[in-house]
Parts: structure tokens; C-alpha cells; sequence
């Protein structure tokens, strides 16, 4: 007859279990909790990530994509002939590489991929999907301290609460602001004293509360065994870095917020004006580059929940969503392509504004790595594979179409390896990456 097991740790009574429960329970909370928007923005000349520059990254995902016909080049090198999109940043050729054959190993299910355009994170529309940290909040993770922003998460017309491209550690979606005017105000409007010292009694309250969670914590943690107390392990390491991060927060607050030569922008009303809206984002991103505000910022275009949009001399006749959906109308695809070139317009005048900007002698557009495509590759077949992609400076060496397998794509999160390495994190693991990213090299 086998002896039963018998455990000699103490028993958990029901209502310590649910407290600690609630201890545990309340960690993604406390990630989220870092403030997107601090409250200042002050350049340090003297704090540089690894290698002496300032390095910032810049990821864009449409989520509608590009239309791949009119996207992808035929010819791939250095002497490629540009695609009729491309044609539209003919004036950046040698700023930015253009990738085909690339996708997001196991990263399926239409339209939930552009919640893992920044993790790659497997099976986003599955039962139980939990996702992982994004590219940006990785980064801000480790230089965050070097400004004020730890980063920006960005949107226009996006579904709140469903959609973002910044996702904590914990799996926790950060929210994306989407009014430029708020945007800009906490950049560089300076508040009252009174406002000043509401906004530090916040982060104190916060810092009390943290104490009291940890405290709690540490009570339950000589009740528990080995598994749970190394869980309590990482809690307190998590809530650790939180208090550091407030820290930092409280001490922005006493210093002034940089001027820029920019009036506050006017925010569009209506979510036709999806152009509009996507124009004002880029530029809160160059201005918080500009002024060393942040060095990570993501920016959602969140085209499914657009609706039918105005631009330029273009109305388009139905939702964004249902053209994408266009089963090879002729009356659609040429309204997806007005679309589709306005985007490019808008990108090219993105990297025109950057290089126009010097830091240190430099175009601030080699000290700023622009990620620009799409968790689909194309909208009307839902499909996730081929994913349209645009890489601009950093200081790469650019000019060029590396092309992968059309049928067997190359994993892209190798770009986002890369993209490490240039801001000097040193790692060799992120996400389903397997190496940096072959045909890319530092200029």
C-alpha cells in the first residue's frame, strides 16, 4: 500500500489566499501604471544610450497594409527599380530598405496581428492568447530612465481597449493616445505650481501605495513554497523597477519643459479626417525626437476602424475596412491606391522633416530607426504572411530590396535583433528571432 503524500507547509486560509491572490493578480496593473506621458521634456546632451548617440526607434503598423502589387519591388539589390509606391520616396532611396518575403513566425488569424505587430507573439486570435512585451517597451524597459518619456504609444482612430502596438512584460495592453493637442501639452506646455505639485502628491500616493502592496507581499511569501515565493521573486524585482521609474518621474517634475517653434496643433473632429490625424502623429513623434523627449514611440493607424475617409482631392466611397475588402473591384483597388500613395506622401515627408533636423551635426534621421508596415499582407485575403515592409535610418546602409522566400518567409523579428543591437542592448533573443537580420549591415 503507497504512503500518502503529506505536505508539512502551513495551509493557505481562504481569505489570505485571496489577498495574496489579489497581490499577484495586481501586477500587470502595476506595469501599465508607469505613465506614458510623465509630464516633462527636457534634453540631457549627457545621457546617450551605449556608443556615445542618442538612438531612438519608431514603429508604424497599418493594419489594413498595402495593396502588394503596387508595393513590392520585382528586382532586388541595390538597383532595383522602384515599385509605384516607392515612387513616392524616390527622393529617400538611399534611407531606406524595402523587405519582401517576411512575417511573424505562427502569428495568424487576420486582423488580431496587428496586437502582436511589435511582439510577434503566436496565434493572436486563439483561445487564452496572452501577449508579450512589445519592441518599444523592451527598449524603454532598459533606457527609459534617459528621458522623460519612458515612451509614447500613439493611435488614430483606434479601437480603445482592443488595439495597440505597446504591451507590457505582463501581457498588459498600454493604451494609445490619440489626441495630438494632449499629446503635445504634456510635451511642452509648462503647468501651474499647483498643477506641479498635484501631479508629484500622485506619485507619492503611488510610491505609499507600492509599500503597502510589497509589505503584504512579503507576509504571504513566508506562508507559501518554493514555486510561489519565486513568483513573489519577480514581483518584487517588477515593483522594484516601478518605484525607480517613479523616482524619475518626480524628479522630472521639477524641471521645465523644452520650447519648441511649433503651435499647438488642432485636433480633427471627425475620423474622415484620417490623414489629418496620421500627419499630427508624425509630428508629435519627430517633435518628441527633436527634443529628446522619448526614444521609443509606436504609432497604431488603425485603418479597420476607419470609416470612409477625405484627403487632398480623394472621398472615398465607403469605409476603409469594406475597400480593403475590395474582390478586385476596379472602382475600389483605385481607391485604395489614392490611399495607399497618401501614405507613402506622408512617410517620405516624415523622413524629409528628420533629415532636416541636426543633432550634433547629423540628420536626426540616422539616429532614428523607422519601422513602417503591416500585420497583413494582404487585407483582402486576411492572410499574415509577406508582410509589406519599410526600414528607414539608424544609420543603416539602406538603398536596397532584400528580398526572402515568397512561399517560406524569413522571420522579421530578426529586424527587431537589429534593431537592439543599434541601440546597444546587447541580447540575442527577442520574440521568435534567430539571428539579427541578414543583408542589413551598419553604415
Amino acid at each position: 500500500m503507497r504512503t500518502p503524500h503529506i505536505s508539512t507547509r502551513a495551509a493557505l486560509s481562504r481569505r489570505k489566499f485571496l489577498r495574496g491572490a489579489g497581490i499577484l493578480l495586481s501586477l500587470p496593473l502595476l506595469d501599465a501604471m508607469t505613465p506614458v506621458f510623465a509630464s516633462a521634456a527636457t534634453k540631457l546632451a549627457s545621457n546617450v544610450t551605449p556608443g556615445g548617440k542618442p538612438r531612438r526607434m519608431f514603429g508604424i503598423c497599418n493594419n489594413l497594409g498595402l495593396l502588394p502589387e503596387n508595393f513590392f519591388p520585382t528586382e532586388k539589390g541595390c538597383n532595383y527599380k522602384l515599385s509605384p509606391y516607392l515612387e513616392k520616396m524616390a527622393d529617400h532611396r538611399n534611407d531606406f530598405t524595402v523587405f519582401s518575403g517576411v512575417s511573424h513566425p505562427d502569428v495568424d488569424g487576420g486582423h488580431p496581428a496587428d496586437n502582436c505587430f511589435l511582439t510577434a507573439a503566436p496565434h493572436p486570435g486563439s483561445a487564452g492568447f496572452r501577449n508579450t512585451i512589445s519592441l518599444d517597451q523592451y527598449i524603454g524597459e532598459r533606457i527609459g530612465h534617459l528621458t522623460r518619456f519612458h515612451s509614447l504609444t500613439l493611435g488614430v482612430n483606434v479601437q480603445q481597449g482592443q488595439r495597440s502596438l505597446s504591451w507590457t512584460g505582463s501581457g498588459v495592453m498600454i493604451p494609445c493616445e490619440e489626441k495630438a493637442a494632449e499629446v503635445f501639452a504634456r510635451m511642452f506646455l509648462q503647468g501651474t505650481k499647483a498643477e506641479t505639485e498635484a501631479q508629484v502628491r500622485k506619485l507619492e500616493t503611488g510610491q505609499s501605495i507600492l509599500d503597502t502592496v510589497a509589505g503584504q507581499a512579503k507576509q504571504l511569501q513566508r506562508s507559501v513554497g518554493p514555486r510561489d515565493r519565486d513568483r513573489l521573486d519577480q514581483y518584487f524585482t517588477s515593483v522594484r523597477d516601478l518605484e525607480q521609474r517613479m523616482q524619475m518621474s518626480r524628479e522630472w517634475e521639477d524641471k521645465p519643459k523644452p520650447k519648441v517653434n511649433a503651435p499647438p496643433p488642432l485636433d480633427p473632429a471627425d475620423p474622415k479626417a484620417y490623414m489629418d490625424k496620421v500627419k499630427l502623429m508624425y509630428d508629435m513623434a519627430r517633435l518628441a525626437f527633436e527634443t529628446d523627449s522619448t526614444r521609443c514611440v509606436s504609432l497604431l493607424l488603425d485603418s479597420v476602424n476607419s470609416p470612409a475617409i477625405e484627403f487632398g482631392d480623394v472621398k472615398t466611397t465607403d469605409g476603409y475596412h469594406n475597400l480593403s475588402h475590395h474582390g478586385k473591384s476596379k472602382e475600389k483597388l483605385a481607391q485604395l491606391k489614392a490611399i495607399d500613395e497618401w501614405h507613402m506622401k506622408l512617410l517620405s515627408d516624415l523622413f524629409t522633416q528628420l533629415k532636416a533636423v541636426q543633432e550634433d551635426g547629423e540628420p536626426l534621421l540616422d539616429r532614428t530607426m523607422i519601422l513602417y508596415g503591416s500585420n497583413l499582407g494582404n487585407a483582402n485575403t486576411h492572410v499574415t504572411t509577406n508582410m509589406p515592409t519599410i526600414f528607414a535610418g539608424g544609420g543603416f546602409k539602406h538603398g536596397q530590396h532584400i528580398g526572402f522566400d515568397m512561399q517560406h518567409n524569413y522571420p522579421l523579428p530578426n529586424l527587431f535583433l537589429s534593431m537592439l543591437e543599434r541601440m546597444g542592448l546587447e541580447t540575442d533573443r527577442f520574440a521568435s528571432a534567430t539571428s539579427t537580420m541578414r543583408g542589413l549591415a551598419m553604415a
